[in-house]
């Protein structure tokens, strides 16, 4: 088999496993064999090959890590509702609806979300609590905090 197909193999074989995992990273290290591939294929030697590939992808995966970090920063620090820190969550849980059925004495309720019950807390403290349609404003460890849906005036 020659280096030009096992790197592309290889490429392949990441990008799968990228698609399988979710996980961009792996997109990154396929970067990697394909630069290796490309060496392969202009007759460099297996040295330089691997040499490549893993510069290729420690540069990539590092570059990812990074703009992913300040982006979230930048998210965090500029957005009221991911103040908490917890950006990557809040990104595709604010706004979502719940249901309440019921708000207990401590003043959490237990919400059925994405498919598991959570707890949920009120973003206004002191307003009243009523059971009903709720919209996710924040989520701090592991409790949503909710606000009741207001119904629109006609």
């Amino acid at each position: 088999m020659s280096h030009t197909l096992f790197w592309g193999i290889a490429m392949l074989l990441l990008i799968a496993a990228e698609l399988m995992t979710g996980t961009f990273y792996l997109l990154m290290i396929s970067l990697g064999a394909l630069v290796a591939a490309l060496a392969a294929q202009l007759g460099a030697s297996v040295t330089a090959q691997c040499l490549l590939a893993a510069c290729v992808s420690t540069v990539a995966v590092l570059a990812w890590h990074l703009l992913r970090t300040l982006r979230q920063r930048r998210t965090a620090s500029s957005s009221p509702e991911t103040a908490t820190g917890n950006a990557t969550f809040n990104g595709l849980d604010i706004g979502e609806p719940v249901q309440v059925q019921v708000w207990r004495a401590d003043g959490t309720a237990r919400v059925h979300y994405r498919g598991a019950p959570w707890t949920a807390i009120a973003a206004d403290p002191a307003a009243p609590r009523q059971a009903g349609s709720h919209t996710v404003v924040d989520i701090r460890g592991n409790q949503l905090v909710l606000r009741p849906v207001t119904p629109h005036a006609p």
